[in-house]
């Protein structure tokens, strides 16, 4: 595994997207996991300061979505989002927040994943699950 490359590649794909909007960058990957960082500021706050529930969603489906890219076979298959849950334990108002993703089931056509979102000191801010489907390509 390249590490370099894959997280590279990550990046680019995120030019013109949600991620790019939100500054999301992908800054870690391993042989089970991607992780990806978002920085909290006003842009991501919602009116009391704080980080937007949405905005942490956003950034556990993006890093669950590039995960599939980097761990399953997007080449023959189209990967989509079935359901996301997260439950929010931490409010946050400044800094980094980031997300890993590890995958909980990688099944042939269903994948779930486990997306923690933690801040700069480890502190567990939300806690997402992730469900997606592998499709197979029109040939």
């Amino acid at each position: 595994m390249n590490k370099e490359k894959i997280l590279e590649q990550c990046n680019a794909h995120s030019k013109n997207t949600l991620m790019e909007t939100l500054d999301i960058t992908y800054v870690d990957v391993g042989d089970d996991f991607l992780v990806a960082k978002m920085p909290v500021t006003p842009k991501v706050h919602q009116p009391d300061g704080v980080l937007h529930g949405g905005a942490m969603v956003a950034l556990a489906e993006s890093v669950g979505s590039a995960a599939c890219f980097v761990f399953l076979d997007t080449k023959n298959f189209m990967i989509r989002g079935l359901e996301i849950s997260a439950n929010h334990v931490r409010s946050l108002r400044s800094g980094d927040v980031f997300a890993t993703a590890q995958f909980i089931h990688k099944g042939r056509t269903t994948q779930v994943w486990d997306i923690k979102l933690k801040d700069v000191e480890g502190r567990l801010i939300s806690a997402v699950k992730l469900t997606t489907i592998a499709l197979p390509k029109a040939k």
